[in-house]
C-alpha cells in the first residue's frame, strides 16, 4: 500500500487502511460523524483497518483528543453505507468521514470528553475550510441514514459545535404540551411535517402518513437538533426547532 501523506497538521499519526476507492461525480461537500461503538479505540481502529470488514473512514479521533488519519481526503472512504441527504445517496462519495473512539448507545452514552470535542470540532473546521463545507452540510450519521444509525447520539455536543463555527444549529425550542404528531397520524399537517424535513435534507417521502421512516427521521432530528427527548414523536418543541432551523438557512444554501 503506498504511504499515506496527511492531509492535515492535526493528524499525529497516519494508519493506512484499504478500505477504500475512488470517489464518483463532484468533490466532497459534506461531512459526516460518527461514533464507533466498540469497547475500545483500538479495537475500532483495527476494524476500520480491517479489508474483511469493508468499512473505513478518513479520520478517527481519540478520547485525548489524538487524531489518526485512515484515509486520504481524495478518496471515497466507505464510512457511511446507504443513505440519502438533499438527493444525494451515494454520500461516501461526496462527504469525508469522521469516526469519534465513543461506546455508544451500547456503552451508555455517556458524555464525550472536552479534549476530544476540542479535536473534532479543530478538525473538522481544517477540513471545512479546505473543501469549502458550509455548516449545514456538517451532518450526523443517523441524519443521512435515520433507518440505520444512531450516531453520533443524544449526547453528542453539537450546539458546541456550532458555536465554534462548525455546523448549523438553533437553540433548541423548549418542551412544552401541545398538539403532537406520531405514529399512524395522517393529513394534511403530516404532509406539511414531511415537507419540511425534506426541505431541510432528509429523504422522506411525503406520503401524508405519519409512517415508520417518518418516525425514524423525526428521531434522527431530535438526536441532532432537539435532544431533551428523543422519541419520534413530533411535538410542539420539536416542530419549532425545525421551523427554526429552515429560518435560518444560508439564502443560498449549497
Amino acid at each position: 500500500m503506498p504511504a499515506l501523506t496527511p492531509d492535515t497538521p492535526l493528524a499525529r499519526k497516519v494508519a493506512p487502511s484499504p478500505n477504500h476507492g475512488p470517489r464518483r461525480g463532484p468533490r466532497p461537500d459534506m461531512l459526516i460523524l460518527h461514533y464507533t461503538g466498540m469497547e475500545s479505540g483500538a479495537a475500532a481502529l483495527a476494524r476500520l483497518r480491517d479489508p474483511l470488514s469493508e468499512v473505513s473512514a478518513h479520520y478517527v479521533v481519540f478520547e485525548d483528543g489524538g487524531t489518526v488519519q485512515l484515509v486520504p481526503e481524495a478518496a471515497r472512504a466507505w464510512h457511511a453505507g446507504a443513505g440519502s441527504w438533499k438527493g444525494v445517496s451515494d454520500i461516501n462519495s461526496r462527504s469525508i468521514g469522521i469516526e469519534i473512539v465513543h461506546p455508544g448507545h451500547v456503552g451508555g452514552l455517556p458524555p464525550y470528553p472536552d479534549a476530544q470535542i476540542d479535536a473534532v470540532i479543530a478538525l473538522g473546521l481544517d477540513i471545512a475550510q479546505r473543501w469549502g463545507i458550509p455548516p449545514e452540510r456538517v451532518l450526523a450519521h443517523s441524519d443521512v441514514a435515520p433507518e440505520r444509525k444512531e450516531d453520533p447520539g443524544e449526547t453528542f455536543p453539537w450546539l458546541r459545535l456550532a458555536g465554534a463555527g462548525l455546523g448549523h444549529c438553533v437553540p433548541p425550542a423548549p418542551l412544552r404540551d401541545g398538539r403532537f404528531f406520531a405514529g399512524g397520524d395522517s393529513g394534511q399537517p403530516v404532509e406539511a411535517l414531511q415537507a419540511m424535513f425534506g426541505l431541510y435534507g432528509y429523504e422522506i417521502p411525503v406520503t401524508g402518513t405519519f409512517d415508520a421512516r417518518t418516525v425514524a427521521v423525526v428521531t434522527a432530528f431530535q438526536r441532532h437538533f432537539r435532544q431533551a427527548r428523543v422519541d419520534g414523536v413530533a411535538d410542539s418543541s420539536t416542530i419549532t426547532t425545525l421551523r427554526d432551523l429552515l429560518a435560518a438557512l444560508p439564502a443560498h444554501p449549497a
